[in-house]
């Protein structure tokens, strides 16, 4: 996701950074079994949101995708959302198949 939200941030509102990275879950006070739940943002004010309301405010940010984020706006959309996404992260792997990978899995990374 990281590479994919990089391609399309043209204007750099989003600094996307992977949690394996040294020093970042202690940076964003983040724990390591937060980082493993969840994708997460965290606004310039500290206030941290985690799984689908973070994927929807990294959209809400990008020129073109922030259509998207709108609906998530409306409670039943928000929970049907999120229902969604903890159905994909412990199956977020099997992805790879289609050619999803973790950042962490580029040679260079500079994740541990």
């Amino acid at each position: 996701m990281a590479r994919w939200v990089r391609r399309r941030d043209l204007a750099g509102r989003v600094l996307v950074v992977a949690n394996q990275k040294p020093g970042v879950l202690e940076r964003y006070g983040v724990t390591r079994d937060e980082a493993d739940r969840a994708a997460w943002t965290v606004e310039p004010d500290g206030r941290r949101l985690e799984g689908a309301a973070a994927i929807n405010r990294v959209l809400a940010e990008l020129r073109g995708w922030a259509a998207l984020a709108v609906p998530f706006r409306l409670r039943p959309v928000a929970a049907l959302e999120e229902r969604l996404y903890r159905w994909f992260v412990p199956r977020r792997s099997s992805f790879h198949r289609l050619g999803v990978r973790p950042e962490c899995d580029e040679p260079g990374s500079g994740c541990r």
